[in-house]
């Protein structure tokens, strides 16, 4: 199942944590914000991996 992934850049403090959780699925914007590049470069459980070690909480995964 398709996955839902949004990052609220309000409380995203560019840490980076994300992309070493799922590589492939996260990006860092030139101020170090992540944003999504590919919701399916990663297994689900690694994508929620990255949101639950968001230092932060500012990933959310849903279904889609």
């Amino acid at each position: 199942m398709a996955l839902k992934i949004s990052i609220d850049r309000q409380r995203c403090m560019a840490s980076g944590n994300c992309n070493f959780w799922a590589p492939g699925v996260f990006d860092q914007d030139d101020e170090g914000y992540a944003f999504v590049v590919d919701p399916d470069a990663a297994p689900r459980e690694k994508v929620e991996e990255a949101a639950r070690f968001c230092p932060t909480g500012a990933i959310v995964v849903e279904d889609a």
